[in-house]
């Protein structure tokens, strides 16, 4: 090879390692602005630090409305590592009327100015300095070049993280056969943060909506049913409820084989009663809040309510109580979530799929581990109520209340089965040897654990037509905590000899 050629190679790869290099703006502060300043207890405007991880690009954004000609800023600030920001100097929305715009830039502050192509929209009064021709001349001869660097250097690192990669907007997509709309999500920017939970029919993610955070929960395309299923439940009439996770929307993502389905709902930072139980213990009155507001849920779930303002709400059975499945909002009030296997009872109207052995089968029912459903809408309810009678197990042993040592989390049967029972394993132990979880002998000795032992025995018992309802539950957890907190210290040991003759709801099941 000739002087002449190397010279010319060495200035090429200079030219694309040089290009790729200045392409990646280093950005250390953005123009911050939040039109929800009061309610998030922010500043309204300023200038914002940007932190982030060493190997993660950073960025600026703004989002705004349009109303009738009035630009309306909604929020500006520093954005996290996102592919469609990449080597922007400037900040541009090129969408065609989106209801909420939304342009993202990398460079300190390069969010000062926003622009709509091809109309300039200035956040300052400072005009926009023309480009001089020279700098179009050099952009269109370089970009070539910089294209073929800009492959070579992220065409590996863009594989390996393309979860991050998703368009920065919510577009709301209808799949074929699928009934209604999802709720409309209005074009608001949607990143991924980090993965919060892994399950049987998906990931769970937690993500940035605007001002606030939801939950994604991400559903391979083989899990079309179990997704399809979940949107369908928490888009029934009546569905709103304190104690049942807060539905936002639904979208497909992706094309061909890379198809994702999405199920965007609110977020709860404690996350699931597991979670909690296994790094915190709780008082008596945690765990009755607790336990209330998840019986409550369960019994809104299991009614029938004609009349609502949207219509007439059926009986739901869940099919999959668990703890995993019950969050915990930051007072500890709970909400039931994950509907993937849950059954509509509407009148005069098929169920679907009422495939009997479905569920988690450590929490299964004797009578669904036998096989022998009897496939009516009271056995599927009192299937909930079995599985809900180990999760108020697990609340009572991880009590302080008790005057005896706290045990260490377990779940369910984990001590007769292990972490990972097979369906015979279960068989064996709670249909031929008809064993539960042990009720310690020191929680008899406060008066509110011995009526919540009994509670649960009424639960799991093992004829599903002598189980409680879930409103015969609350009822009970709401006289058990009512008297409990009457009572003195010194007078517990007298009371609890007392406890049969108290007044508590009779066990009844409407079911």
């Amino acid at each position: 090879m000739g002087s002449a050629t190397k010279l010319a190679f060495a200035v090429f790869l200079i030219s694309c390692s040089s290009g790729a290099i200045l392409g990646r703006s280093d950005t250390r502060e953005c123009i911050f602005f939040n039109s929800n300043w009061e309610k998030d207890r922010t500043n309204r405007s300023g200038i914002e630090p940007c932190a982030g991880e060493k190997d993660k690009r950073r960025h600026c954004f703004s989002t705004w409305k349009n109303s009738s000609g009035t630009i309306e800023l909604v929020k500006q600030g520093c954005w996290l590592d996102d592919v469609n920001c990449y080597d922007s100097s400037e900040c541009v929305e090129k969408k065609d009327s989106p209801e909420v715009f939304f342009c993202c830039c990398e460079g300190n502050m390069c969010n000062e100015k926003i622009y709509y192509s091809p109309e300039i929209i200035h956040t300052t009064s400072n005009p926009l300095t023309p480009k001089p021709e020279l700098f179009n001349t050099l952009l269109y001869s370089l970009v070539p070049i910089m294209g073929i660097a800009a492959i070579l250097l992220f065409s590996f690192w863009m594989y390996h993280h393309h979860k991050l990669a998703y368009p920065p907007v919510l577009v709301p997509t209808q799949d074929p056969g699928l009934t209604p709309p999802s709720p409309l999500l209005g074009q608001k920017p949607l990143q991924l943060l980090e993965i919060k939970a892994r399950g049987r029919f998906g990931c769970v993610w937690k993500a940035q909506l605007l001002n606030e955070h939801v939950a994604v929960k991400i559903f391979p395309i083989q899990n079309k049913q179990s997704w399809q299923n979940e949107y369908e439940m928490y888009s029934l009439s009546g569905m709103k409820h304190e104690n049942i996770l807060n539905f936002i929307g639904a979208e497909k993502r992706g094309n061909g084989m890379d198809i994702e389905l999405w199920l965007i709902t609110a977020y709860h930072e404690k996350g699931s009663l597991t979670d909690y139980l296994k790094a915190n213990v709780v008082s008596w009155n945690e765990l009755c809040h607790i336990a209330q507001t998840f019986a409550r849920g369960l019994a809104y779930m299991h009614e029938d309510i004609p009349g609502l303002k949207d219509g007439h709400k059926p009986v739901v059975a869940h099919r999959d109580i668990k703890s995993k499945n019950i969050l915990l909002k930051n007072n500890l009030t709970a909400c039931i979530a994950d509907f993937g296997l849950a059954l509509k009872f509407e009148a005069g109207k098929s169920a679907g799929d009422t495939h009997g052995q479905v569920g988690t089968r450590r929490y299964m029912a004797p009578e669904v581990l036998e096989g022998a459903i009897n496939f009516q809408r009271d056995s599927f309810l009192r299937i909930d109520m079995y599985a809900a009678g180990l999760v108020l197990w697990e609340l009572a042993s991880r009590c302080t209340a008790a005057d005896g040592p706290v045990d260490e989390y377990a779940l369910p049967f984990e001590e007769e089965v292990g972490q990972h029972p097979s369906l015979e394993d279960m068989q064996e132990v709670v249909v031929h040897k008809k064993l539960r979880p042990t009720l310690r002998e020191y929680w008899q000795k406060h008066a509110g654990l011995a009526t919540l032992c009994e509670t649960i025995e009424e639960c799991w018992d093992h004829e599903a037509e002598a189980r409680l309802s879930a409103g015969c539950v609350e009822e009970r957890i709401i006289t058990m905590q009512r008297q409990t907190n009457l009572i003195a210290p010194d007078d517990i040991l007298t009371v609890v000899t007392m406890v049969t003759n108290l007044d508590y709801p009779p066990k009844e099941s409407s079911l």
